[in-house]
């Protein structure tokens, strides 16, 4: 008959082997290449790996629990017969949102500023897709990810030291600070990993200099009413824009009246 003491650190070794075999699933458990989840509307673009919001389509974005991937950045979200791509550059604190437009035209079949609805988790199905799938997204040349050169080299780096993933091959530094395109400078710049852990611009890195005309727009949920991510403010309309690059950017027949009113008053014709 075995001792009480025996007995009991034989039921300790027990259990510690329990959970020394169980812990590490727990620990590594990972998101599945596809499967459900409930998808919820998200009108607030944001980056935590600071890509920025002037080069991608803002409209289209997942803001998932699990940490951003260097590989699987790209997810296909479909309800019913309605599929959309999203880029999933921003984790949340638990729920499964994405940008307010996807997910009322998954829902409803229409844009969010067109026929905005309310509501809450719908089951919707997803699976991780080629990031190819996601180029339209992202207007920047060869379509490489945008990334702030002054808040972005942590997860850069993490991705470079790993082999082959997609954000280590396909990405673009700029000289902005901040997601939403405030600050900075529009330039591109190069990082010279590993001999280097801080990219070079054309301009000195992470001086806050005012940026303007690169716009980041929210959809606000649930009115549907397009606003600059960075101050509220109404978006300008399709004509108001037009106006606006018209002015900064006159036409050649312009230029010619402008030059032959000036001649004309010149020599007082």
């Amino acid at each position: 008959m075995l001792q009480p003491s025996l007995l009991s650190l034989l039921i300790h070794s027990l259990l510690i082997s329990l959970v020394s075999t169980a812990s590490p699933v727990g620990r590594n458990r990972q998101r599945r290449n596809s499967g459900t989840v409930w998808a919820t509307p998200h009108d607030a673009f944001s980056s935590s790996i600071g890509v920025l919001g002037c080069k991608v389509n803002t409209n289209r974005v997942a803001y998932w629990p699990q940490s951003v991937d260097c590989t699987n950045i790209c997810i296909a979200l479909t309800y019913q017969d309605r599929t959309v791509h999203l880029l999933r550059i921003d984790q949340s604190e638990g729920a499964y949102d994405v940008s307010y437009d996807a997910w009322n035209y998954l829902y409803t079949g229409y844009s969010a500023t067109d026929k905005p609805a309310a509501g809450g988790p719908i089951e919707m199905t997803y699976k991780d897709v080629d990031a190819s799938n996601c180029k339209d997204l992202i207007d920047t040349k060869h379509s490489h990810l945008p990334l702030s050169a002054a808040n972005s080299m942590n997860f850069l780096t993490s991705c470079l030291e790993q082999n082959n993933t997609w954000v280590g091959e396909n990405y673009v530094l700029y000289n902005i600070l901040d997601s939403l395109c405030t600050l900075g400078r529009d330039e591109t710049c190069d990082l010279d990993y590993p001999n280097a852990n801080q990219a070079a611009c054309p301009h000195q890195l992470g001086l806050p200099d005012k940026l303007e005309n690169l716009p980041v727009y929210n959809i606000r949920y649930p009115s549907g009413e397009k606003v600059s991510a960075s101050d509220g403010q109404p978006a300008p309309t399709d004509d108001e824009e037009d106006l606006g690059t018209s002015l900064s950017q006159p036409s050649g027949k312009t230029l010619a009246l402008v030059i032959l009113l000036t001649t004309c008053l010149a020599f007082g014709v």
